[in-house]
């Protein structure tokens, strides 16, 4: 199998690198210098049009979307057990949770680090604050049902959505209420700290903050 993932560090192409460790899949990382703009040239774009990451080539398939690919590389490798079996119950938490991230937390966060996208620059303050309240309200939802149903998103089964839910923890570190605050949310990333994945995707991306 012929793997390579575009990425930048910190981004959400993070998550797609640490799977990519976790499941001991080789492959070839293109890390893409953003202030550069490597990720707008014509040959990346061609890639990937929204000029985002991660790509990844997977025997020459281009895939995009951090959560698919997330989806995807769990499928690949039942042995590793990221992903219930298709068609049960927690085959629909599953997926619950997995586009919980995409759909509820990805869009807040990327309204927090670039305000002025939605609304101008006039109203970045006030689309800030109201993104701050809809995540910290988000991740005490999160936390309620780690609680009671954790210590990960399915019960005691790890998944391929506990290491997104993790990279988007990651993401609130320098926010006025950062995700580990929350004491289920804690435990949790605490968990997934301890995998010698998570610390090897922290040495190839040269990281240090959130350990």
């Amino acid at each position: 199998m012929s793997v390579t993932l575009y990425g930048s560090p910190s981004t959400a192409a993070l998550v797609v690198h640490w799977l990519l460790i976790e499941l001991q899949i080789e492959h070839e990382l293109v890390q893409l210098d953003f202030e550069r703009q490597e990720h707008k040239t014509p040959a990346y774009l061609a890639l990937n049009p929204q000029g985002r990451v991660p790509t990844l080539l997977l025997d020459g398939q281009v895939l995009t979307e951090s959560a698919a690919i997330a989806l995807h590389l769990a499928d690949l490798h039942p042995q590793a057990d990221l992903a219930p079996a298709p068609g049960t119950p927690e085959r629909a938490a599953y997926y619950r949770w997995m586009f919980f991230c995409a759909y509820t937390l990805m869009p807040a966060y990327r309204d927090w680090f670039y305000p002025h996208e939605p609304a101008g620059a006039d109203q970045a303050e006030a689309v800030r604050t109201s993104a701050r309240a809809f995540l910290e309200k988000a991740w005490q939802e999160v936390d309620a049902h780690l609680s009671t149903h954790g210590p990960y998103l399915l019960g005691e089964q790890r998944s391929a959505a506990d290491f997104v839910l993790t990279m988007l923890m990651r993401w609130s570190r320098n926010m006025p209420r950062p995700t580990d605050t929350w004491p289920a949310l804690h435990r949790h990333a605490k968990l997934m700290k301890a995998l010698p994945s998570f610390a090897e995707v922290y040495r190839r991306e040269g990281l240090t903050d959130w350990t």
